[in-house]
């Protein structure tokens, strides 16, 4: 297993990590099978989208905000019950195809690190299965 740091800057926020797994990838030798992502925290996710156009990532934080608004009654003493929330509907893993060294993405697709509790400093997991 390769653990990897994910620094988050703001609140909320998608940070693009697909070169940060493809240099994962290519820095063990790896070449067919699968690549999983597993974030071990319970206010952050892993997911897969387009990643060309920014404004994907602001217009989905945008809508989770509003489905989820950040105070809305919630009875967790922390504060942070939207971020859980948030975390439970995204998930926290992705499995991803491996052929030929490389992540199997469509064309537009990147791998994104979902920070709904920051900013801080989190771990991502990766493992990797031939």
């Amino acid at each position: 297993m390769i653990a990897v740091n994910v620094k988050s800057s703001a609140r909320t926020e998608m940070i693009d990590i697909t070169g940060r797994i493809q240099g994962e990838i290519d820095g063990a030798g790896f070449k067919d099978g699968l690549c999983v992502l597993y974030a071990p925290h319970t206010t952050a996710a892993v997911t897969v989208n387009e990643g060309a156009d920014p404004a994907v990532q602001s217009d989905i934080l945008k809508e989770l905000d509003k489905i989820i608004p950040l105070q809305d009654g919630y009875r967790h003493a922390e504060g942070n019950s939207a971020a859980h929330i948030k975390t439970s509907l995204i998930g926290p893993e992705q499995l991803i195809i491996v052929e030929d060294g490389k992540l199997v993405l469509g064309t537009w697709q990147r791998v994104f690190f979902c920070e709904f509790d920051g900013p801080r400093n989190r771990m991502l997991y990766i493992k990797l299965i031939g």
